[in-house]
């Protein structure tokens, strides 16, 4: 049994899947395995997952159903159910992680607590220039590349510059991150017992935001789960791409989640009228 699940949620973009393996190949802590949690991505996508787990030296399985629309949460609470490790790191599929990041979420690990990290939005100009090989080379953590991060940000091309410095000082963590910080469902970690005791995400929510992050923050929270941030410890580089739109339906079934104030989501991995939890459309 692995140490670690990492669940993968992705999209038919198999580019930005390869920077992201690249970079959980450089992992110091090895014990780990991968989930590409697929909601519904195109035959060349799913070939090319396939091949990347045949030829490559991670533990990956492909956890897909079919394209019916917006179902991240869906397909989450399949890789929830897949996932033979006890612990789960939750990262989309355009978040590169620092060589230390499972090892910070491991290293941070307890029962009752989700540890919540952060990510650089990285410049288009950045991203442009990213290939898995430099990924695989540690450009991400070169000198040159943190001041050129920095380069960007005063430009305002880049955003949250300092959520993409790994901190090793002890005494710089603690100041770092002596402010309670909510959750991003790219960086987040905690204890599979204790989603599965909020019943997962809840598959109600048909479109972004919101669901996967804001909702499961305020379920955790209702439960007793205590928040701890890992802010430049967890450290994640965020892919540029246009911004996803926020529709008005996932603020409304939002406002709806805190007036009920329930913490076990009867929309989740276990039906409230009784079904056996639901079986993976794929595990492939």
């Amino acid at each position: 049994m692995p140490r670690a699940s990492v669940i993968i949620s992705v999209y038919n973009n198999i580019h930005f899947l390869r920077l992201v393996l690249a970079g959980f190949e450089r992992q110091t802590e090895r014990d780990f395995e991968i989930i590409i949690s697929d909601d519904g991505s195109g035959r060349p996508f799913v070939e090319a997952v396939e091949a990347l787990a045949a030829a490559g030296p991670l533990n990956i399985r492909h956890v897909w159903h079919p394209d019916e629309g917006f179902r991240k949460n869906r397909i989450l609470n399949r890789s929830i159910q897949a996932a033979t490790a006890p612990y789960l790191i939750f990262v989309d599929g355009d978040c590169i992680p620092h060589p230390e990041f499972v090892a910070e979420h491991l290293r941070h690990a307890e029962k009752g607590v989700c540890l919540a990290g952060r990510r650089v939005d990285l410049s288009p100009g950045i991203t442009a220039g990213l290939t898995p090989e430099r990924v695989s080379a540690g450009v991400l953590q070169s000198p040159g590349m943190l001041l050129r991060m920095f380069g960007d940000y005063f430009r305002m091309r880049l955003f949250h510059v300092m959520n993409g410095v790994y901190v090793r000082n002890l005494l710089l963590r603690r100041f770092f991150n002596r402010k309670d910080r909510g959750l991003l469902g790219a960086n987040f970690s905690l204890f599979k017992e204790d989603i599965l005791a909020v019943n997962g995400f809840d598959e109600r929510y048909n479109a972004p935001t919101f669901g996967e992050d804001s909702d499961i923050e305020l379920r955790l929270r209702l439960h007793g789960i205590r928040f701890r941030s890992l802010l430049s410890i967890a450290v994640q580089y965020h892919c540029h791409h246009p911004l996803l739109p926020r529709p008005e339906s996932s603020y409304r079934q939002y406002l709806q989640a805190m007036e009920e104030q329930r913490a076990y989501t009867p929309y989740g991995i276990v039906r409230e009228h009784g079904d056996k939890e639901l079986g993976n459309d794929n595990d492939g």
